[in-house]
């Protein structure tokens, strides 16, 4: 006998908020044993009750019950969470429907949501209602997204802090700072005869200043590893061919992703593996070793290993130590020949392979080389891809050559973060410069209310319409 209940009509419930209410599926589609549906706005709660015959839901307290279609039909059962605004996620009425996790059973519910009122929700558009209802600030709603995308510990436990308003707490006292700065420079300019007192020469604006100045760049640095830590870094392994790239990437992703053998050309195309190391998210890629060929599927790898060249952050040029030697050129040499022209030190690492076959004399020649690689500002490491020798002194230079140190409390950011602190950076050392060398006080003025904008950006204090939907837009559905 199936299981029916008359559905109260609720197609008159009006929206008094002026915005559609909102559903989405807020759990990965699949097979599980709970899925997850998010209904966020006016309309949210009536449309629970019209849902399960229910009269009325208990806030932050669960309600077994089941889901009926229009006609009476169970469509499902599971369990009911309703969050009254504005103490909820969204800051409005907010119901969570828990039922079962299938495919079919999930797109049911949810297309029975839509038919009682509710609007698929956009990428992004519950943390963006969150955001607009001040539940949040901007810093929190894209960690929020950058605490599920985290692809090491020390990332999502970062993203968990900036979540928790760490981040969002280091850049509002900045701001008090620039207010209160900008407000004695105001009153210098506007009072310039008080008490007698010179307010832009009597060095406490400029001490104030100075102060700020190095808060600014503390938070910077600290920015710069969080964005370390939530971006990490795309490494690409170059060299010729039977190099022992392959051979790198298998041992760095500590897994045969790479078919070697002692055949020259065996990589045709770029391979990509993300590993993490030493807490730094490693995107690799492997290409197709660099010579001149006639072969045209090889050729074509050859060209995607340069453009993989030019945008990689980090190049390791990998090559065979005991080849170079007996033919007596230096990896510059070799690095030069391969790329066209010679990387930037802070571009290139390079790694000398198969060091464990070296004989005694051609170790010291080695080390000779090595020497004169490092007077020229360039950094190699000694390596055997065979035995794993020299593979934990690879991962701490790479670690060094980036600067990713994060300390046990690092904070998650991005590069919009780092532009915006760096342009506040800017503004401050012009405000500097107009008060120390010109005692320009309504230019020091205009510089710290740029600052301010620019440091406002980063909470959302200060947002364009387009940089906000490019933020959420990249979010989930169901977030």
């Amino acid at each position: 006998m199936e299981l029916t209940q008359d559905i109260p009509d609720i197609s008159d419930k009006p929206e008094l908020s002026g915005l559609p209410t909102i559903a989405a599926v807020a759990t990965p589609l699949g097979r599980g044993g709970v899925g997850v549906i998010r209904l966020s706005g006016d309309r949210a709660y009536a449309i629970a009750c019209a849902l399960t015959g229910k009269s009325a839901f208990t806030p932050r307290m669960a309600s077994f019950c089941r889901f009926y279609q229009e006609g009476g039909m169970v469509v499902d059962e599971g369990l009911v969470l309703y969050f009254k605004g504005p103490n909820s996620f969204t800051g409005e009425d907010v119901i969570e429907l828990q039922g079962h996790g299938g495919v079919i059973l999930q797109n049911q519910l949810l297309a029975r949501v839509f038919e009682l009122g509710a609007k698929q929700a956009g990428a992004g558009e519950f943390s963006y209602r969150a955001f607009d209802n001040d539940k949040l600030d901007l810093v929190q709603a894209e960690a929020i997204a950058d605490a599920i995308d985290a692809t090491s510990a020390a990332a999502a436990s970062s993203a968990i802090r900036s979540l928790s308003g760490e981040f969002s707490q280091k850049i509002n006292q900045l701001l008090e700072q620039l207010i209160h700065l900008r407000l004695h420079v105001e009153a210098a300019i506007d009072f310039p005869d008080e008490e007698d007192v010179d307010f832009l020469s009597d060095g406490v604006i400029q001490a104030k200043l100075e102060q700020t100045q190095a808060k600014i760049q503390q938070v910077l640095a600290t920015a710069k590893q969080g964005q370390l830590l939530r971006d990490g870094i795309h490494v690409v392994l170059a060299g010729r061919p039977n190099a022992g790239k392959s051979s790198l990437l298998n041992r760095l992703a500590g897994q045969d992703r790479a078919i070697v053998t002692d055949v020259a050309g065996t990589t045709r195309d770029t391979l990509q593996e993300t590993v993490v190391l030493n807490g730094l998210t490693l995107h690799l890629t492997d290409t197709a070793g660099l010579r001149e060929t006639e072969d045209t599927v090889e050729r074509i790898g050859i060209e995607r290993a340069h453009t993989a060249i030019t945008q990689a952050d980090m190049l390791l040029m990998v090559y065979d130590v005991t080849r170079d030697l007996e033919e007596k050129t230096t990896p510059l040499q070799l690095a030069e020949q391969l790329f066209g022209e010679l990387p930037e030190p802070k571009r290139l690492l390079i790694i000398a392979n198969k060091s464990d076959l070296l004989s005694a004399n051609d170790s010291d020649m080695k080390s000779v080389s090595k020497m004169q690689i490092k007077d020229q500002g360039y950094e190699q490491v000694d390596v055997s891809c065979e035995t794993g020798t020299g593979i934990d002194e690879l991962v701490e230079t790479l670690c060094d050559k980036v600067g990713f140190h994060p300390p046990e409390n690092s904070l998650i950011a991005r590069t919009r973060h780092i532009d915006a602190l760096k342009r506040t950076a800017d503004y401050l050392a012009e405000a500097h410069d107009q008060l120390t060398v010109f005692q320009a006080g309504e230019l020091v003025a205009e510089s710290l209310r740029q600052a301010q904008i620019s440091l406002g950006e980063i909470t959302g204090e200060f947002s364009a319409d387009d940089l906000l939907g490019k933020i959420f837009g990249s979010f989930c559905i169901g977030k």
